[in-house]
């Protein structure tokens, strides 16, 4: 008999965009490791980073991102020519996905975004959405759908009272 098992959360998630679920309609989502050198996967894994900025951009067969803000550790005996803050980091993606990515981008019109940095087991890893940007109207109608959720909520908690 199969015991009823649940699974288990086996990542540990660094850092969050956000706004890129506001921003963006979000078609699907890619899981990838990052070309790291030593100093930056500990700076990341004491959650010294931001990917708020980033987006990527495919060059000559290869997938980067741009914009990830690293900060060195306080101890590291790094001088300040020896690291950039904001690199251009490769990403580590197969040859099919990446040319399944560059049909996409450039027929299209999608967009390559950042969504989360992950610690996935003792990897590194992104989570990259392939998405189409969001018009003005379509922001406010998510908004009013997010009120009205909320709303929903709050009256169904207080009828549940009484």
């Amino acid at each position: 008999m199969k015991k009823n098992s649940k699974k288990k959360k086996y990542y540990l998630t660094i850092c969050k965009n956000k706004n890129s679920y506001f921003n963006y309609f979000i078609k699907e989502k890619y899981e990838c490791g990052l070309s790291l050198k030593g100093w930056e996967i500990k700076s990341i894994r004491s959650r010294r980073t931001n990917i708020h900025n980033s987006y990527i951009f495919i060059r000559e067969g290869n997938a980067y991102i741009v914009g990830v803000s690293i900060r060195p550790l306080y101890n590291t005996s790094l001088s300040s020519e020896s690291y950039k803050d904001k690199r251009n980091i490769q990403l580590l993606l197969h040859k099919k996905e990446i040319n399944y990515l560059l049909g996409k981008i450039s027929r299209e019109g999608y967009s390559l975004i950042a969504l989360s940095l992950i610690l996935k087991k003792s990897w590194c890893k992104i989570i990259i959405g392939l998405a189409k940007g969001k018009k003005n109207i379509d922001k406010r109608i998510c908004e009013k759908n997010k009120e009205w959720r909320i709303t929903k909520n709050r009256i169904f908690k207080n009828s549940f009272k009484n």
